[in-house]
C-alpha cells in the first residue's frame, strides 16, 4: 500500500473530505518529514506509515471544531498539527511557534517546497512572542496541563477567541483546576483510525 492510498482510507474512515490535490501536499509533508527525521530526530516515530495515522490524520480529526481565521500552534514542534490544518484549510491563516530552530527550518523548508502561502514559522518561546494581531484560536498539544496552557498563551488570543487544547483521556482533574477566569465551552471526543489511544480536544475561553 503507498502512502496515498493509507491516507485515503484513513480520511474515508475519519469521514473527513480533503481534496486531492491537498492529499498529495500532506503525503509530501510525510515524505519530507520521514528524511529529515534520519538526520534531525523531530519526531519519535519512524515510519511513514505509522506518521500518515499518528501525525496527518491525528492532526485533521479537530478541523470540524475549529472556528476562527486566524490560529497559534504554540509549541507545534515538526509542524504538528498546525502544518496539517494549514494544508487542509489555505483559506485560513497559521503562525507555527516553537522554540528549537531546527524544528522551524523544518517547517519552512516544507512550506518552501509545497507553496505554503497560510503559514508562518516563528521560532520563539511563547511568553517572548508579541502577536500585532491577536488569534481567533491557540491550538496547542504540548502542554503538560491546561492550566500550563492559559497560563503562557492568554496573551494570544483576541477577546472572543478560543483555546483548542489537545488531550489524551479525558483531563477531568485539569479541567476542574482551571482558573476561575476561563471555562469550557465543549470537549469533545475524537476518533482516529488505528490509533488505538484515547484523544479528546477541550475547547476554552475566556470569561467575559
Amino acid at each position: 500500500m503507498t502512502l496515498q492510498q493509507k491516507l485515503t482510507q484513513l480520511l474515508d474512515a475519519a469521514h473527513l473530505d480533503i481534496a486531492a490535490s491537498q492529499q498529495q501536499q500532506l503525503v509530501r509533508l510525510v515524505e519530507l518529514l520521514n528524511k529529515w527525521n534520519k538526520a534531525y530526530n523531530l519526531t519519535s516515530v519512524r515510519d511513514p506509515m505509522q506518521m500518515v495515522s499518528r501525525h496527518i490524520v491525528d492532526s485533521l480529526v479537530v478541523l470540524p471544531y475549529l472556528s476562527g481565521q486566524r490560529f497559534i500552534d504554540v509549541g507545534t514542534g515538526p509542524g504538528l498539527p498546525g502544518l496539517p490544518l494549514a494544508i487542509a484549510q489555505p483559506d485560513k491563516e497559521f503562525v507555527l511557534l516553537d522554540s528549537l530552530g531546527k524544528r522551524i527550518r523544518f517547517i519552512r523548508q516544507v512550506c518552501h517546497e509545497l507553496g505554503l502561502k497560510n503559514v508562518n514559522a516563528v521560532q520563539s518561546r511563547v511568553e517572548d512572542y508579541q502577536p500585532e494581531t491577536k488569534f481567533d484560536g491557540v491550538i496547542s498539544r504540548a502542554f503538560a496541563s491546561l492550566s500550563d496552557m492559559l497560563t503562557w498563551c492568554q496573551h494570544l488570543p483576541q477577546p472572543q477567541g478560543h483555546y483548542f487544547a489537545l488531550k489524551g483521556q479525558y483531563p477531568e482533574a485539569e479541567i476542574a483546576a482551571l482558573p476561575t477566569a476561563f471555562k469550557v465551552e465543549d470537549v469533545f471526543a475524537l476518533d482516529v483510525p488505528e490509533v488505538d489511544a484515547e484523544r479528546h480536544l477541550v475547547i476554552i475561553s475566556t470569561r467575559g
